[in-house]
């Protein structure tokens, strides 16, 4: 019995779909996870969605060119003009299926790129804090430490709150120099402490507070996980996986201002000699060199 061609060929399923929606997950994931494999998604979901519509054209037959007629040559051959083909026409499925694709794709570009733009943008935005003035020279006397507190972002109130020690390493040449460390954990984030005896007594200078420490510090300690660093914030036990941060400087009419924060993967020597070894400040429990700092390629702004 001859088999029915009342219902025509049915291609199989296609895997563009799928890679599509793996490429739009990745780029999705991307974005909480690594910005890399963002546009990793984003080239997959691309590719796949191109091949995708291309093989619906082909199946649609918007991809076949019509029929060319011979030419004549040197004005021989039939002397019949060629019957001219009639031409082509889609169907209303073909026009629809691509139209609802495309409209689809507008729609979800517009209803994704707000949502997207609000929830990325204000973490590239005003992040930059401006210098704080911590008080006169006068206030951190050489070679000794001074516990200081202050607010980085006045706007934002004592959410902005922050503690370094500052140290007044004397003159490198004929410029002052300080070393202004974090007391931030390079684990998880948690309060260091300096090893040694801090006294209740304090100094304010406007919303700065100052603590002299009458006997310098041996080191840091993180009471949270055991955490150490030497006096100059290098990291000598515990889970740290670098150095402690540092904050630039700067020195404005006789003031010293804090600056931008900045991380540390170690310190050679100490003072105003010291060799620093300076890199983007990154968060808590990120490397910042070797090859474990290639899992963190992009730091986004804080």
């Amino acid at each position: 019995m001859e088999p029915s061609r009342e219902h025509p060929h049915v291609p199989g399923p296609s895997l563009w779909p799928v890679g599509l929606a793996v490429g739009v997950v990745a780029l999705l994931v991307g974005l909480i996870v690594n910005w890399w494999i963002s546009v990793a998604g984003a080239a997959i979901a691309i590719a796949f969605g191109f091949l995708w519509v291309r093989d619906i054209a082909r199946e649609r037959g918007l991809t076949k060119a019509g029929e060319v007629a011979p030419e004549r040559r040197n004005g021989r051959g039939p002397s019949r003009r060629p019957a001219v083909a009639p031409p082509r026409t889609y169907g209303r499925s073909a026009f629809l299926e691509l139209s609802t694709l495309g409209l689809g794709g507008v729609i979800g570009g517009l209803v994704s790129l707000p949502a997207l733009g609000f929830m990325l943008l204000p973490a590239f935005l005003k992040q930059k804090n401006p210098a704080h003035d911590l008080g006169p020279l006068t206030d951190f006397p050489q070679g000794e430490f001074v516990v200081t507190t202050f607010v980085s972002n006045p706007p934002e109130g004592q959410v902005s709150r922050r503690t370094a020690f500052v140290r007044n390493n004397g003159l490198l040449g004929t410029e002052p120099s300080f070393t202004i460390i974090s007391n931030h954990c390079a684990h998880l984030g948690c309060p260091v402490q300096p090893t040694t005896v801090v006294p209740k007594k304090s100094a304010q200078y406007k919303d700065v507070t100052l603590i002299p420490l009458p006997t310098p510090p041996s080191g840091y300690s993180c009471p949270c996980h055991g955490g150490a660093y030497d006096v100059e914030g290098n990291r000598i036990a515990g889970p740290p996986v670098r150095a402690l941060d540092r904050y630039s400087f700067s020195i404005r009419n006789g003031h010293l201002y804090v600056g931008a924060p900045f991380s540390v993967s170690h310190v050679v020597g100490s003072g105003a000699t010291a060799r620093i070894y300076k890199y983007t400040l990154a968060f808590p429990g990120e490397h910042i060199d070797g090859i474990e700092s290639w899992l963190y390629p992009i730091q986004p702004p804080h």
